[in-house]
């Protein structure tokens, strides 16, 4: 009997990590009708790709609901299983947003962000691991996926925001304006840096794993699936072999910071080659598809966004996340990083619609913010999850 569930469990994870292949490959699929869609007069480029989309989403679903019901609760309880949901909220959000404004060219900058967050959750562990007691709460649930659906629909924001600056701006010029829309570009292939790096180490290379002592002062091990650039001080390997890198505080997960540090090297080399090969910077590669766009609109869609995904994640990121705190730890609020972090995405969004609504903020100003606020929220899910030591670290 036993193995017939343990035979169950496993088969039920093999066609959950499957749907979700499939779908990635859909994705990938699609971006090419969306891409003609957004030039084309007729309509089936865009019912061809919006078809894609949509299977590629019912085929995410199945992966969430199969996992959960092998892993017997949410899956959403690590970075693999978060990031992966986000990435799926995300076109989640692509597709009500399209019900809603019938605009394509969302979809065309949407999947490509959201492709780069499941990538990037895949480089995290998929093992299935018994949940700690603190994350043995249905509010567990209701706190991350209310969070994670917020962030996608606040996401939306970026995206459109991306598209009203590509519209309206002369990329050609040198300003302010065009160098940081540049950055934002190199900030998005640093990632898919960080993906092909972790791809290629876990193929071409053997683990390294190093012990240290802790912030506890307890001997601590930890292994490198990238080779170790920074290490924790005192850090030495397990094998006796000797380890060139730089030496940070024990308060800081010097491990997951390693991984970071590959991510802009790698990143940093194939922003140089796009540049290199094309001769043109990312943002006049991509300013084509936007010459039909319609800027004011975008700018609304930018703030309809934002407008239903800050109250989504008041609930989520504060409320919920109380009531979960509570119950776990035993208090409401603790100021923790991951804590402080939700609070600070709170009151940016509440400053966001403030200067809209009082201050007349439109337009260009509104995009910026959409995309500093998803800089803020991807900070909170990756690097305080990763580097800054919390309550929140196992996530």
């Amino acid at each position: 009997m036993v193995e017939e569930i343990t035979l169950s469990t496993e088969k039920l994870l093999s066609i959950s990590s499957n749907s979700l292949f499939v779908a990635f490959i859909l994705l990938l699929i699609a971006i090419l009708p969306l891409g003609l869609a957004v030039k084309s007069k007729g309509r089936m480029f865009e019912r061809l790709g919006l078809t894609l989309t949509g299977g590629a989403f019912l085929l995410q679903l199945s992966y969430f609901f199969l996992r959960w019901k092998a892993v017997e609760h949410a899956p959403v309880s690590n970075m693999y299983e978060f990031m992966t949901f986000f990435g799926i909220m995300l076109i989640g959000s692509f597709l009500i947003i399209h019900f809603l404004y019938k605009q394509i060219v969302v979809g065309l900058f949407v999947i490509p962000v959201s492709l780069i967050i499941i990538g990037y959750g895949s480089v995290f562990t998929r093992e299935v691991t018994p949940l700690i007691p603190s994350l043995q709460s249905n509010w567990l649930t209701i706190h991350v996926i209310t969070v994670a659906f917020s962030s996608a629909i606040l996401s939306i924001a970026f995206a459109t925001g991306i598209i009203y600056l590509l519209r309206t701006l002369d990329v050609h010029k040198k300003t302010a304006s065009t160098r940081g829309l540049e950055f934002v570009m190199f900030c998005l292939i640093v990632t898919i840096g960080f993906i092909g790096a972790s791809t290629v180490f876990n193929l071409a290379t053997e683990e390294v794993t190093v012990q240290f002592e802790n912030a506890q002062e307890t001997v601590e091990q930890t292994t490198y699936t990238m080779m170790p650039l920074v290490v924790n001080k005192g850090a030495v390997a397990v094998s006796g072999e000797s380890i060139s890198a730089i030496e940070l505080s024990n308060k800081i997960d010097a491990k997951k910071l390693n991984s970071i540090v590959w991510a802009f090297i790698v990143g940093s080399i194939l922003y140089g080659v796009i540049r290199l090969l094309t001769r043109k910077k990312i943002i006049v590669l991509l300013k084509p598809l936007t010459n039909r766009v319609n800027a004011p609109l975008m700018d609304e869609i930018s703030y309809r966004a934002v407008v239903i995904g800050f109250p989504l994640f008041a609930l989520g990121g504060l409320l919920f996340a109380m009531i979960w705190a509570q119950i776990a730890w035993s208090r409401f609020w603790g100021w923790d990083p991951k804590e402080v972090w939700a609070l600070i995405t709170f009151l940016y969004y509440a400053a966001f619609l403030h200067f809209r609504l009082s201050k007349g903020w439109e337009g260009e100003k509104t995009a910026w913010l959409s995309i500093i606020g998803f800089g803020i929220i991807v900070f909170n899910q990756v690097f305080v999850n990763l580097v800054i030591s919390g309550l929140h670290s196992y996530a």
